[in-house]
């Protein structure tokens, strides 16, 4: 029986400080596109997720290399495509804002899980 090959890595980033809905309006425009495309196209997102994705599409390609250092494998990295994006909503940090005469409004700042796996093409 031959040896399967992993055919998908993941990577993903927890906790991260910001809002998951601001957040997957950029994970929406990666999802679907090659890791090296989608790399390039956040280069010029302008919005305060993009560096965080881009970092975490980094990731992955570097966990599929490694997978193919370590088992001896040859995987093109070049043709990888982005399978699965995902947002999730993180714990919600609940904070006091200090008011008038005293008096202290909350407010909540949020966190989100972001996560990205990467799969060769199907043929």
């Amino acid at each position: 029986m031959a040896e399967a090959t992993k055919r998908e890595f993941k990577a993903s980033a927890r906790n991260i400080r910001m809002s998951a809905r601001k957040a997957r309006l950029v994970m929406d425009a990666v999802r679907g596109r090659d890791a090296d495309e989608a790399v390039v196209l956040l280069q010029f997102v302008n919005k305060r997720a993009a560096p965080a994705i881009k970092k975490l599409i980094e990731s992955a390609v570097a966990n599929a290399e490694e997978y193919g250092n370590r088992n001896g494998i040859d995987i093109e990295t070049d043709n990888l495509v982005i399978a699965e994006a995902r947002v999730d909503e993180g714990p919600r940090m609940k904070r006091w804002r200090p008011r008038s005469r005293g008096m202290a409004n909350p407010f909540t700042r949020y966190t989100c899980h972001l996560f990205v796996t990467l799969a060769e093409p199907e043929l």
